[in-house]
């Protein structure tokens, strides 16, 4: 069985009960209540659609949010905080996040680089029990 060629580009929206998935591409459409079970069920969706012509893993999958429906699902990771971490004016962040302007591709990617850095900080991070 063949493998994509490329990744799938799947685009999120968070909803009243949880999220939704698409392809602009091809004809594959999910929901789900968490992140987890959303990617979960646009991998089963991939691999329907595609059934016999093409092996799809996770890895196969490339999902996107705006920076509003991130930071309103993961409210965890602060602003502020972020833009003191990759060295950006928080108010700039902010306007990006509320959606009244939009980044360029440079500010986008270096704004995704720091909430990765921030997530393998966390991942390294074991708290003391007892």
């Amino acid at each position: 069985m063949k493998t994509l060629e490329q990744k799938l580009k799947i685009l999120v929206e968070k909803t009243d009960t949880g999220f939704s998935a698409f392809s602009e591409e091809l004809p594959i459409y999910t929901t789900g209540k968490t992140v987890p079970e959303l990617t979960n069920n646009a991998l089963e969706a991939a691999q329907l659609y595609f059934e016999d012509e093409y092996e799809v893993g996770h890895g196969d999958l490339s999902f996107e949010i705006d920076f509003a429906q991130f930071f309103q699902y993961y409210k965890v990771l602060n602003a502020k905080f972020l833009a003191e971490k990759i060295g950006m004016n928080p108010t700039l962040l902010s306007q990006y996040v509320q959606g009244r302007k939009k980044p360029s591709r440079k500010q986008a990617e270096k704004i995704l680089t720091g909430i990765h850095q921030i997530g393998q900080e966390l991942a390294e991070v074991n708290l003391i029990f007892g």
